[in-house]
């Protein structure tokens, strides 16, 4: 009597796995930051992801996802990522946020293991160079290069400041924004005083950079960094310094700002963030956003994040209908065919559209939440510019700039 039972249990796990195999077309892992100085944004891009996953399963794709802390920090980041990889079998990553927990994840573990990863808001310039093997091209992002923020930075930067001086965070996103910064600023006719690094984790006082950065009293100070460190070292630049004017990034657009610093103190400042290029796409998103989860938070690149999974998903499609096997290497193969031109264009939320002309043989270019998301050779993307500031407490958008 117990063999049998044994045996029937037997049967009845191996049912399940094999129902769980034939209902899961795709596994896909996300390395978002849950904790870390970036914390404030991993959970709005994670429900951007997951609305893309329901979208995408309603239309008849079948998606399991895998979540992950990346913690803003390389080294757990990196371990996550190999547990993705090696344990969960992922075809894909989504993330990470940071730059500096990007590039070491994409060198370590992605690449080398010839697994996609997509990050939805990692916009170091050093990203466009890896790998240095394009055999091995498999990372993509779908936000711009801080090689475009910066230009929009420095000439709005320069439209009111003669000098200034930037405090970043000492990784390849601070990095890359202050270098782009400068350029662009004293390219018309501004001049950086001083660049002044700090740590990626985050210090109870930022007063010895806060110190030498303003030394030279620039009419405006860059607060390049995350929320996690600017809500530190704006509160002690206005109370201890006594300096109140600054230009922020799309790291330290931020509502715990807000709340840390106060309205009062941030009122008309400006900043710049990679934006959404508007019109019918992102009205759609937003509205499938609100009415899921009741607001769309004004946080940078939670729309990057969906269309992150939504050309993951329609890729994988694509490559089902083809007859591949749904690894990483054939969904890889078969992004730019669903993303760029030519084709009919889907936006957000049109999968069962889409997958109905993949069926038919016809091509099709998503136009995503964020704007066009046209891979080049490198796997980059160019969206826009906002141009962004704080006003009465809240995150307001003044343009949006598409020319650099």
């Amino acid at each position: 009597m117990r063999k049998a039972i044994v045996f029937v249990c037997v049967v009845f796990l191996a049912s399940l796995i094999v129902s769980a195999a034939v209902a899961q077309d795709i596994k896909v892992g996300t390395l978002l930051a849950h904790t870390g100085p970036l914390k404030e944004f991993g959970p709005a891009h994670q429900k951007g992801v997951e609305l893309a996953v329901k979208q995408l399963e309603a239309a008849g794709l079948k998606v399991s996802l895998v979540h992950e802390d990346s913690e803003t920090s390389a080294i757990p980041a990196t371990n996550a990522a190999k547990k993705l990889v090696e344990v969960d079998r992922v075809v894909a990553i989504i993330g990470a946020l940071a730059s500096g927990v990007t590039v070491p994840v994409a060198e370590s573990v992605t690449i080398p293991s010839n697994v996609l990863q997509i990050s939805e808001a990692s916009t170091s310039p050093l990203i466009t160079v890896l790998p240095a093997d394009k055999e091995k091209d498999f990372l993509f992002r779908t936000c711009p290069s801080d090689a475009l923020q910066g230009v929009v930075a420095g000439k709005l930067a320069a439209t009111y400041n003669k000098t200034a001086a930037v405090l970043y965070v000492n990784n390849p996103y601070g990095q890359g924004l202050a270098e782009n910064f400068k350029t662009a600023f004293e390219k018309a006719g501004g001049k950086v005083l001083a660049a002044v690094p700090h740590d990626e984790k985050a210090a109870e006082s930022y007063t010895a950079e806060l110190r030498k950065a303003l030394d030279g009293k620039p009419d405006i100070l860059c607060a390049y960094s995350y929320p996690e460190h600017a809500k530190v070292y704006l509160k002690e630049a206005i109370e201890f310094f006594n300096f109140k004017s600054f230009l922020f990034c799309d790291g330290t657009k931020s509502e715990d700002i807000i709340k840390a610093v106060g309205a009062e103190n941030l009122e008309g400042q400006m900043g710049t963030a990679p934006g959404s290029a508007g019109g019918e796409p992102f009205v759609m998103f937003n509205a499938d956003y609100k009415a899921e989860y009741g607001r769309l938070p004004p946080l940078p690149f939670i729309t990057n994040a969906y269309d992150a999974m939504a050309v993951i998903g329609l890729a994988a499609y694509r490559a089902k209908v083809k007859g591949l096997e749904l690894n990483s290497k054939n969904i890889r193969d078969n992004l730019r065919a669903v993303a760029n031109p030519p084709g009919e264009v889907i936006k957000p939320g049109e999968f069962k559209k889409a997958f109905d002309l993949i069926r038919a043989g016809k091509d099709i270019n998503y136009e995503g939440a964020a704007g066009s998301v046209d891979f080049d050779e490198n796997g980059d993307v160019i969206t826009p510019i906002e141009v962004w500031k704080y006003k009465q407490g809240k995150l307001v958008t003044v343009r949006v700039e598409h020319e650099f």
